[in-house]
């Protein structure tokens, strides 16, 4: 990815050519062997951090004007540069990389760089200035051949959301090796939406049904009359469409049940976004006793006087804490008096649904603060209110 985004941005391939040592990870491009000072008024070597900002893999007008630092740098007396520090706080950006200053320099005008070059060389020679003046040797051009870096990333371009948050560290978190969706429908498609643009390695999808007119009004995106014609199965058309962002997307055109559910004992996390069947009871019993981590979802709406209204539900099961004996989860048991139960599906609702699911499996991992633990999290459309159950 490296070779390929310095050869189609000018910018990077000017710097590149000038000598300075360019590395692309996680989003930032490093700049290495940046001299400075310290404060026992000695030149060492840094590294300048700066999130990338992309356009069809090439580098869009820098955004924001600031850089970051991986030590904090000094004039030729020894005096913290101040005035070039907006930040001190050391951060974790991930992958080793450890900063400890955050510097803001706006060039005269526009207040943006119009380009890398022009900002990274611009911070070079403001540290570079205090480090000649104890060694006028000192350089950042060395004209060092680095090895192509492969971190192992799904994604076909850099994830650099997370780099310009600044939140890489956490967001690596996520980069777990396997996890499933069973259910395409409108919610199931919209958690496979958020989860795609994390760093899984896999992500497992399962649906035996066809991709008719009526997902499409429910389902994430716009999927066009051409791809809806002859009913492809979902499984397989969501998996074209996300591959085209991602790698490690792996269809499974048909339903689970009793008879296969051992198919997803090899996974991180699951989750269940199908209808209320007996197999669901099969699938999450079996989850249990594996030990697998998972999140089922519901969405009951009911019409009342001329309008709609209804409860979202997520539901987490844990190691150590299940919940297929509660009353949480309806498994449509009752087979005859469901035949003729309302199934409305409204694709907002859907979506609050996959959200609430992902922002619980993130917070099972670490990504998100969780002081609760919650196992239960019922949202109310009359009221606007979230009610949870089951907390730690």
């Amino acid at each position: 990815m490296s070779r390929r985004l310095i050869s189609r941005s000018p910018d990077l391939r000017q710097l590149r050519d000038e000598g300075y040592d360019l590395e692309i990870r996680g989003g930032y491009l490093l700049v290495h062997h940046v001299p400075y000072v310290t404060a026992a008024k000695e030149v060492a070597y840094g590294t300048l951090v700066c999130e990338l900002n992309l356009a069809n893999e090439a580098t869009a007008p820098p955004d924001p004007h600031t850089i970051r630092f991986t030590a904090t740098p000094c004039d030729a007396e020894g005096r913290r540069l101040d005035g070039l520090i907006n930040d001190a706080a050391r951060a974790d950006l991930g992958g080793g990389l450890i900063i400890e200053a955050s510097f803001s320099h706006r060039p005269v005008g526009s207040g943006h760089y119009p380009d890398y070059h022009s900002k990274v060389t611009t911070y070079v020679a403001i540290l570079g200035r205090h480090a000649a003046a104890i060694d006028p040797d000192a350089t950042a051009q060395t004209y060092h051949v680095r090895e192509e870096r492969e971190d192992g990333s799904p994604f076909r371009y850099p994830d650099t959301a997370s780099a310009r948050a600044g939140i890489t560290a956490i967001t690596a978190r996520l980069a777990v090796a396997k996890v499933a969706i069973v259910g395409l429908g409108g919610t199931g498609s919209h958690v496979l939406d958020l989860v795609a643009k994390t760093p899984v390695r896999e992500i497992h999808l399962f649906d035996g049904d066809r991709m008719l007119d009526h997902n499409a009004f429910r389902g994430v995106g716009a999927t066009s009359a051409a791809d809806l014609d002859g009913g492809p199965n979902k499984a397989d058309h969501y998996a074209g469409v996300y591959s085209v962002m991602r790698d490690g997307i792996v269809p499974h055109p048909y339903a689970l049940d009793a008879s296969n559910c051992t198919e997803l004992g090899g996974m991180r996390f699951v989750f269940l976004a199908m209808d209320p069947t007996p197999p669901k009871r099969a699938i999450i019993e079996y989850l249990e006793s594996c030990g697998v981590q998972f999140v089922d979802t519901g969405v009951g709406v009911i019409v009342a006087q001329e309008m709609l209204g209804g409860i979202v539900r997520v539901t987490t099961g844990l190691p150590g804490r299940p919940v297929s004996g509660r009353r949480w989860i309806s498994f449509g048991d009752a087979t005859a008096a469901n035949d003729y139960a309302p199934n409305i599906q409204v694709a907002d609702l859907n979506a609050l649904a996959a959200a609430l699911a992902v922002i619980r499996w993130k917070k099972a991992l670490g990504f998100y603060r969780d002081l609760e633990g919650e196992q239960q999290m019922l949202y109310t459309i009359d009221g606007n209110t979230i009610d949870n159950e089951g907390g730690a």
